[in-house]
């Protein structure tokens, strides 16, 4: 039970820090708020407004008794002096009815207290709080016709109510907004921050965090920041050792391959060469996996046009596309042509049709190649990403591969936030879908 009610919890709770923090500022605000307006209405507005109506009712049986057992002249007297100190306003209509429309407000505290008072004391009556803004219009079944009686609201609801509500509210507003301004001061530095560690993590290049806000939030931004320079000082030392061994590796390649010229068995010349052209394919697409970090320019362009540019360049009818119009994508140009160019030249190594599809739904852009080809187990699914792992079976014709093409094909994918699933294709190969944020 525990477990569901704290499920409950999380899923009904925001999910961002600022919103958060809001309510744990606003909560304890508006509870407070509200237990004292509660007490204020129960205990003072409700009570006092009581008093007040029961007073009035007194007053109005005494009008009532007057003109039952007093004279024209007394009536006169008594009605003005009424009118002059308590601001009624009396007057018997003869041979009239009381009203059929009822305009009493269930909701309103003010009618539920006159209504309440009136019943016991006063036999038929109805009254009117909504016609007129200053006063009521209180009538009673009295002989042949009816007494009607005007006296002022403030007589049976206090002022006070809506200065009480104006600075019950206005400081709660005030507080609540204060609050606000102090938390997005707050979570901004953490905003940031996440959003240098994204875009670090995707492979673009920033400039030097520069950490702020409170204490933790900077030790935070520190550690962050010392983190980037240690990884960017090792990518760095891994590009430079691989240039140096392309370099010490392909020189003495060189060499052989002058040496093979002056064989005279051109049979072993022939073999020698073709195992020093493998050598040389093999440091080269070793090369390409540790360049996928290389930091290019993040642009917008249109990934249909680039797809389109890309096939065509392999003059390969077997390839059939399948798009339905331009999608923007903003990321690294040149990373999305080499991830395409590694899959497609992936699919022409083992298969002889191929079909490409490209499509948006909602934000997401889904890129999905599939072939025809002998296709891959699902248990080694999790395996083909990983660098230099290769499956012999059916494929240890390819020798000269080293392994990476789907490496790092993932890699760039990953770089861009997105994700490469593989499956079984509708052709009976593999299939393999690509997911980009746009």
């Amino acid at each position: 039970m525990s477990f569901g009610l704290n499920k409950f919890l999380k899923d009904i709770l925001p999910k961002r820090l600022f919103y958060r923090g809001l309510l744990i500022v606003a909560i304890p605000i508006l509870i407070i708020q509200i237990t004292i307006s509660l007490v204020f209405f129960d205990s003072l507005w409700i009570k006092t407004n009581k008093g007040l109506t029961k007073a009035l009712v007194s007053e109005i049986v005494t009008i009532i008794d007057i003109y039952d057992n007093e004279s024209e002249y007394n009536k006169k007297i008594v009605t003005d002096l009424y009118n002059k100190n308590f601001s009624f306003s009396v007057r018997f209509l003869e041979n009239e009815k009381l009203p059929d429309i009822k305009v009493e407000r269930w909701f309103s505290p003010m009618d539920r207290t006159l209504r309440r008072e009136l019943k016991p004391k006063i036999g038929e009556h109805w009254f009117n709080t909504i016609s007129y803004k200053e006063v009521v219009d209180l009538r009673i079944k009295f002989r042949d016709g009816v007494l009607q009686i005007f006296f002022p609201k403030e007589r049976i609801q206090t002022s006070s109510i809506r200065i009480f509500t104006l600075w019950i509210t206005v400081p709660a507003i005030l507080m609540i907004a204060i609050a606000i301004i102090f938390l997005k001061n707050q979570t901004r530095p953490i905003t940031k921050l996440a959003q240098a560690s994204e875009r670090f993590g995707r492979g673009e290049d920033i400039e030097e965090f520069r950490p702020s806000g409170a204490l933790e939030i900077r030790q935070a931004g520190l550690e962050f920041e010392k983190m980037r320079k240690r990884i960017l000082r090792h990518l760095n030392q891994r590009s430079e050792m691989l240039s140096g061994i392309s370099h010490d590796l392909r020189t003495p390649l060189t060499r052989i391959k002058l040496q093979l010229a002056v064989i005279k068995d051109k049979d072993l010349s022939k073999k020698i060469s073709k195992d020093v052209d493998e050598m040389e394919k093999m440091l080269s697409e070793y090369l390409q996996f540790t360049r996928t970090g290389v930091k290019d320019k993040t642009e917008t362009f249109d990934i249909t046009e680039l797809l389109n540019e890309t096939i065509s360049k392999y003059e390969n009818n077997n390839i059939e596309i399948n798009h339905t119009k331009k999608i923007y994508f903003n990321g690294r140009k040149n990373l999305i042509t080499r991830c395409i160019n590694n899959l497609i030249d992936n699919s022409i190594k083992f298969a002889e049709k191929i079909s490409i599809n490209l499509e948006k739904k909602n934000s997401i852009i889904f890129l999905s190649i599939e072939d025809n080809g002998p296709g891959v187990d699902k248990s080694e699914f999790p395996n083909i990403i990983k660098p230099f792992y290769k499956i012999d079976k059916s494929r240890s014709e390819n020798k000269s591969s080293v392994g990476l093409g789907l490496s790092i094909s993932s890699d760039i994918v990953k770089s861009h936030g997105g994700d490469i699933r593989f499956d079984k294709s509708k052709l009976g190969g593999l299939k393999v879908t690509i997911s980009l944020p746009s």
